[in-house]
């Protein structure tokens, strides 16, 4: 169907803001994902972070990362049903993904 992009509706999402890349273990190369890892990616942890570390108001997350609170919001739901998922169900969790862009120490590009 024309004007689909990789089965998705709607715009192609823009990159977000983020502070930084997150610390986390990465497995060897070698070892291939397990078949029901959840992905995560580093915008969504981001998100995580300033609403349920930083205590900010989803208006003052998405200002600073560069979105609408709309946005925020959505993403915010799917990183905590992803979160969630992953926990209840015995999930491990991969960081995967590149819709950020890396803030520099002085907040700007």
């Amino acid at each position: 169907m024309p004007g689909r992009r990789h089965g998705r509706r709607g715009r192609n999402r823009g990159k977000r803001w983020i502070d930084q890349l997150p610390e986390y273990h990465q497995p060897e190369r070698s070892q291939p994902l397990k078949p029901n890892s959840v992905c995560i990616t580093p915008t969504e942890i981001e998100i995580l972070r300033l609403i349920d570390l930083e205590n900010m108001t989803q208006q003052e997350a998405a200002s600073r990362m560069g979105v609408s609170r709309k946005t925020l919001w959505n993403d915010l739901k799917k990183a905590r049903r992803k979160v969630a998922h992953a926990l209840v169900h015995g999930h491990p969790i991969c960081v995967a993904g590149r819709d950020y862009k890396i803030r520099n120490q002085f907040g700007g590009e």
